[in-house]
């Protein structure tokens, strides 16, 4: 059986005659997917080594602490690739696959819609057949990394007389391509880090169909299971001690991917500034804020606790259970409650962007970027259901729309 301590030997011994700082990172990079340590957990046919899922995250850390540089961060190797990989034909991974663990390639996921959302199955793009290809028409929202992104992973609906989870399909589809219209979403912290997507007769060959057509909705499955793990992995990859030409090229990459999430330690409340900020602010001797403070701290580290226990299970390659559901219920808590305690230190101070003391612009902007986290990654509401029927089996909620014809559901 091969243990972590086999891997990262074996990696550091590849690492060794393979690594040249004085590369250029394309160039390094295809050396690592040749290698088969970008995705050890990956069949040898498809660039890997046929190890254990937690092989990805050994070799990778073993990688960066050697001083080199592993895949991409982003959702062409975090979500793009492994849903191809799982459910692709040969054809999308001969085609797509080599280029997006290389980072020539850049992704974006274009599944929500403004009417959508959380029900995500009761999307309204359209995909219809037209001899070897498909054209696509409607509008999908939150889409991060849309405004550079060269693809797409996209679910439209294929068919409006099938029920509406069973009418969708899953698609790969060229984002420089006429017909595709990205425009940026100013957020009311003002940042910027969505768009919306207008597509108009975009057109998806069929060998771009990824799964079969009508099981979109099972493959979209696929892609946020993935994305539960990738949501956990946005830092850096790259060592501090780490130098050369290839390092500085992924550096630039990097900075430019984490331009997008600048801000989502904001989003989850700023749990590290509230002593500190009590301090500053007089507040510290304050019964009540105090008080506060260690609710806070005390919720924020059963959390950490529980990111720990998911972050473990995934480390031993076990599918993903409760503990995501409730991860995200206690992220959600941890943000309001950093906000009500930001805003008991703070006062009217906290709804300051502009001060002699710069932490008020930080606060101000913990206080309009937290109710995202509630959001994101699937509502509140959702994740509660999910524990309700699946943890705790309480009977589904209501869905007389599931089994009717989609063509003939109340539409929004």
């Amino acid at each position: 059986m091969t243990d972590q301590a086999t891997v990262e030997a074996d990696v550091l011994a590849w690492f060794a005659e393979a690594w040249d700082p004085s590369l250029p990172l394309l160039e390094w990079r295809d050396r690592l997917v040749d290698s088969g340590w970008a995705v050890p957990s990956w069949s040898d046919e498809w660039f890997g080594k046929n190890l254990p899922a937690w092989a990805d995250r050994v070799a990778h850390r073993t990688i960066r602490q050697a001083g080199g540089v592993a895949t991409p961060l982003g959702g062409g190797v975090g979500l793009a690739a492994p849903t191809m990989y799982d459910h692709g034909s040969d054809e999308l991974k001969r085609t797509y696959m080599r280029p997006t663990l290389t980072g020539e390639l850049t992704w974006c996921q274009l599944f929500s819609e403004p009417v959508a959302g959380s029900d995500l199955a009761g999307l309204q793009t359209t995909a219809v057949r037209d001899g070897d290809e498909w054209i696509v028409n409607g509008q999908k929202v939150w889409n991060t990394s849309a405004d550079h992104a060269d693809m797409g992973i996209l679910v439209a609906r294929t068919d409006w007389d099938a029920p509406k989870h069973r009418g969708l399909s899953y698609f790969v589809i060229d984002l420089r391509q006429p017909g595709v219209e990205v425009r940026p979403i100013r957020q009311m912290n003002d940042h910027s880090s969505f768009n919306e997507v207008f597509l108009s007769d975009a057109r998806v060959p069929n060998t771009n169909v990824v799964g079969e057509i009508g099981s979109g909705w099972a493959v979209a499955r696929g892609t946020l299971a993935h994305e539960r793990a990738y949501a956990t992995s946005r830092s850096s990859n790259i060592s501090a001690k780490a130098s050369g030409r290839t390092i500085d090229e992924a550096q630039i990459e990097a900075a430019e991917y984490n331009k997008t999430y600048e801000w989502y330690p904001q989003r989850q409340g700023r749990v590290d500034l509230v002593i500190e900020r009590a301090h500053s602010a007089g507040r510290n001797d304050d019964p009540l804020a105090r008080q506060a403070i260690t609710g806070l701290i005390s919720v924020h580290r059963s959390a950490e606790l529980t990111a720990g226990r998911a972050k473990a299970a995934r480390a031993l390659g076990r599918p993903p259970g409760s503990e995501g559901s409730i991860g995200k219920l206690a992220l959600s808590e941890v943000a309001r409650r950093a906000n009500s305690v930001h805003t008991t230190i703070s006062g009217a101070t906290g709804m300051l962007a502009a001060t002699d003391d710069p932490i008020d612009a930080v606060v101000a902007e913990v206080l309009v970027s937290t109710p995202a986290q509630s959001i994101a990654g699937g509502t509140d509401e959702i994740q509660h259901n999910i524990l309700g029927e699946n943890v705790l089996g309480l009977p589904k909620e209501p869905a007389p729309d599931r089994h009717q014809p989609f063509r003939d559901v109340v539409k929004r």
